[in-house]
């Protein structure tokens, strides 16, 4: 069986980010035939047409063909004021666009939401978020969730994930995103809406 290439995206550009530590402890716990690449943010510049119509900057063609080599997608996202970081958010907005391809390297690409933070578990952040997805019909994962509440005590001062119960859960979604990629790629599965 092929090795799946998953492309983790944190949505925080903060040092210590547990959503970072989570895409760091995914790849930890990945199945033996899928393969995790982390993609950070910090290079992204602010979404501009005026820009774009000069030149796509280099970061964001980076972060195109991140996405583009990736069988799926791990968005690890926290939740500021009551949605996604503004970050992710841009980072999205450069990628769904047609230019400088034909076409936008997320379309149809399978996802799965991860997100640490808040009281609630980036419950609303993760909502937010698969509406926006909707532009470029990114298949996400729906079951099973992972959204985790007041994450400081479920890692270690070195940002390992040290609750079992939270591993297993993390182990989960990954082994789901794969047998969801695996579907998605299949035969006979439903044609792509355009």
């Amino acid at each position: 069986m092929n090795e799946l290439q998953v492309l983790g995206i944190p949505g925080s550009l903060r040092t210590g980010s547990y959503n970072r530590a989570l895409l760091e402890n995914a790849r930890e716990l990945a199945p033996a035939d899928m393969s995790l690449e982390i993609f950070d943010l910090h290079d992204i510049p602010m979404f501009n047409t005026d820009v774009e119509a000069i030149a796509v900057p280099e970061p964001v063609m980076a972060l195109r063909r991140a996405i583009g080599r990736a069988d799926a997608l791990l968005i690890a996202t926290p939740e500021y004021n009551y949605s996604i970081p503004g970050v992710l958010k841009n980072a999205i907005d450069w990628a769904s666009r047609p230019r400088p391809d034909a076409v936008s390297p997320l379309n149809g690409k399978p996802l799965a939401i991860i997100g640490a933070g808040g009281y609630l578990g980036t419950v609303r952040a993760q909502d937010h978020l698969r509406t926006i997805l909707l532009h470029n019909d990114l298949k996400v994962l729906n079951r099973p969730v992972f959204m985790m509440g007041r994450a400081a005590q479920y890692f270690d001062g070195a940002g390992r994930l040290v609750d079992e119960s939270w591993r297993e859960r993390l182990v989960g979604v990954l082994a789901a995103l794969a047998e969801w990629t695996r579907l998605l790629r299949a035969p006979h599965r439903l044609p792509q809406t355009t």
